[in-house]
């Protein structure tokens, strides 16, 4: 396998209730027409868990309550992993072209953290009608708008 070279184009910094993805100025330029769209799909890298031991776990034990007693990590969205890529999604709540950046209502990343890209969230390419899920996670909340009000934290065993 070739080597992958990543490029972060900005990183993500408080905001208020929210969170701001601040661009470099050479990639404020890809924002154009974002403004149009109500979620962004953001790539970012896990920074806080970017070591030898977090990238060799690839079993988790018991990460859920209600959860089976092992989980691989392809099956969960546990920061240990290989590659410690994440994938939210976030409504947007403003886009600045000129100032580089996007502000949004939440996201589940440390301040700091450096995004690797960002996607345009489409319904006809990323919303499933029916999604199926694993019976120990099927009371989970079936959007993001509804996981806001949702208390996860009684659903965590770490």
């Amino acid at each position: 396998m070739n080597p992958i070279e990543l490029h972060p184009i900005g990183t993500i910094e408080p905001d208020g209730k929210g969170a701001k993805i601040v661009l470099a100025p050479a990639f404020a330029e890809g924002l154009e027409g974002l403004r149009g769209y109500g979620h962004v799909q953001v790539l970012w890298w896990m920074d806080r868990c970017d070591d030898p031991a977090t990238r060799s776990v690839l079993v988790e034990r018991k990460p859920y309550v209600r959860g089976p007693e092992e989980l691989g990590v392809f099956a969960l969205r546990s920061p240990e992993r290989p590659n410690p890529v994440a994938l939210s999604t976030a409504e947007i709540v403003s886009v600045d072209e000129e100032a580089g950046t996007v502000s949004l209502a939440w996201l589940d990343a440390f301040p700091g953290s450096a995004v690797l890209d960002l996607k345009p969230y489409t319904p006809s390419l990323d919303r499933v009608e029916r999604p199926v899920v694993p019976d120990w996670c099927r009371h989970w909340p079936r959007s993001c708008e509804a996981s806001g009000a949702f208390d996860w934290a009684r659903e965590f065993a770490f």
